[in-house]
């Protein structure tokens, strides 16, 4: 597993926004989409193309365009929806599946309630959107389910990590001969007794939708 922490100052910029606990829902949300897109940027640096051949107004030349099977896009309900948008102003022609994951408060282990996938994903680059990887163990489950299904590429899009988020998905992935790789703003310092990243930013969930939409 490659883990990248984006070292940008807009993408920096933006994050404290987001940490701040003043900042209001609207604000919130246009910031996380905009800092999706930038991160989303450095997530599909290994996107695959193939060569095509066009004319410009000048003379023919060769360039490129997103191979085929297209890649996928999967946000992790609920709070993944809040990075859709910021991924597909980049990645427009990608398709877009969904996978509904809760976590346990007591617990802490992730499990899943709906899913709308293609049953055979072989070949496909997928790309996760889950803006905290905290614990590790949605995102753990999640590429453990794509993986099942075929998909023989994983990129997953965090807001922000914890190391105890990144050791469980070491562990947890071992035995995958898969491609993983995380691209996230931040990686911050721990975890608190209640699995919430320190200093993080508070449930994301909540913070782009309200708490009336909460688990």
């Amino acid at each position: 597993m490659r883990t990248h922490v984006v070292d940008h100052p807009l993408i920096a910029h933006k994050l404290t926004t987001l940490r701040d606990e003043g900042t209001d829902t609207p604000t919130f949300r246009r910031l996380a989409d905009e800092l999706v897109t930038l991160l989303a940027y450095e997530a599909t640096r290994e996107v695959r193309v193939s060569a095509v051949d066009i004319t410009t107004p000048v003379a023919p030349t060769t360039g490129v365009k997103l191979a085929s099977p297209k890649p996928l896009v999967v946000p992790i309900l609920r709070a993944g929806l809040g990075m859709l948008d910021g991924m597909m102003r980049l990645l427009p022609t990608a398709e877009v599946g969904f996978l509904g994951m809760v976590r346990n408060e007591e617990t802490l282990e992730a499990s899943t309630y709906a899913e709308r996938l293609p049953d055979d994903l072989s070949g496909r680059q997928c790309y996760v959107l889950d803006p905290m990887l905290a614990t590790g163990g949605t995102l753990a489950a999640a590429i453990d389910f794509l993986v099942a299904r075929g998909a023989d590429d994983i990129t997953a899009i965090c807001l922000l990590a914890a190391p105890e988020g990144c050791a469980r998905l070491e562990r947890d992935l071992a035995g995958v001969d898969v491609p993983v790789t995380i691209v996230t703003a931040a990686m911050d310092e721990k975890l608190n007794d209640k699995g919430y990243i320190v200093p993080g930013l508070g449930d994301a969930g909540d913070r782009l939708y309200g708490s009336a939409g909460s688990a």
